[in-house]
Parts: C-alpha cells; sequence; structure tokens
C-alpha cells in the first residue's frame, strides 16, 4: 500500500512540474527581446559640430550621425503619428550611448521632473544603452544621464511631480 502512495505522489509531482515548465517556457518564447544599440541602423553620416569637439575631449567616439525614429499611436481608433530625434550615438569603453545636443529654446531642468519629461522616451525606447549624453554646448560640458533602479528606501519624497 505505501508503494502506491508513493508513486501517485510521484505523478502529482511530475504533473506539476510539467504544467510549470510548460508555462515558463511559454512566457520566455512570448517575451519581447529588448531593443539594444547593437542592432540599431547607425547613420554613417556625421557632421561636423561643436557637440562632436566636446565628446571627443571627453574619450567618447561618436559612431552614429543624426536619427530620426518615426513612432505611431493609436488613440480612439485614430493612428497619431510622431518621431524623435537622436542627435548622436557615441561609445566608449564598449558602451553606448545615445546623445542629445542642447537647445536655446528648449533649456533642460536637473530636476527629477525635468530630466523624466525630456529624456525618458529615449532611455526606455533604447535600453540595452548605458545612457544618454547630454552635450550643454552653452558651458561646453558633457552630462551622463542614466535611468536607475527604482530603490524606495532612497526616495526621500520630494519632487512629487
Amino acid at each position: 500500500m505505501d508503494g502506491q502512495y508513493d508513486t501517485i505522489m510521484i505523478g502529482v509531482f511530475a504533473i506539476c512540474l510539467i504544467v510549470w515548465l510548460f508555462y515558463g517556457l511559454r512566457n520566455w518564447i512570448n517575451r519581447p527581446q529588448p531593443v539594444s544599440l547593437t542592432g540599431m541602423q547607425l547613420n554613417v553620416d556625421i557632421q561636423d559640430s561643436p557637440a562632436i569637439d566636446l565628446l571627443e575631449a571627453q574619450g567618447y567616439e561618436v559612431i552614429g550621425g543624426k536619427m530620426k525614429v518615426p513612432l505611431a499611436f493609436e488613440a480612439n481608433e485614430s493612428v497619431f503619428h510622431s518621431r524623435l530625434f537622436i542627435d548622436y550615438v557615441a561609445q566608449q569603453d564598449g558602451y553606448r550611448y545615445l546623445v542629445k545636443t542642447s537647445r536655446r529654446r528648449q533649456p533642460v531642468e536637473f530636476t527629477g521632473s525635468g530630466l523624466r519629461d525630456r529624456f525618458l522616451p529615449y532611455l526606455l525606447l533604447y535600453p540595452g544603452c548605458e545612457g544618454l549624453l547630454y552635450v550643454d554646448l552653452e558651458d561646453s560640458n558633457v552630462k551622463l544621464i542614466r535611468l536607475m533602479d527604482y530603490e524606495e528606501d532612497a526616495y526621500d519624497g520630494e519632487d512629487l511631480d
């Protein structure tokens, strides 16, 4: 009689294991692949600019020129088109970075909400990039902006926008 219960328990365990493996495999197959910069078609036409000089002075190599990323949205059965512009793609030590240059008419507010509003779409669009380089032509400096993992303990509750 004991052997029969052991066989039943092993059978139930085997069925649970098969079901768990089936759902895990199905979720793994259906998970979308993150877009990486290594597969991105780069614009090899790189026009000379003061921003390139600043990037090279900081040790970055500009490997891609200005790019337009088309976007389409569906809302209320209507399709809306837009685009994002990337000024350059640079790399340093094997890591790739998107590059945005400063615009006089669009100043960046270096607060949590200012960075979110201005740069979050770029950082989410290409999660394979190491970050975004903001080239401030007026101050002649390069600022690295990265999207960090959210740590609840580190958030102090300020800058609620």
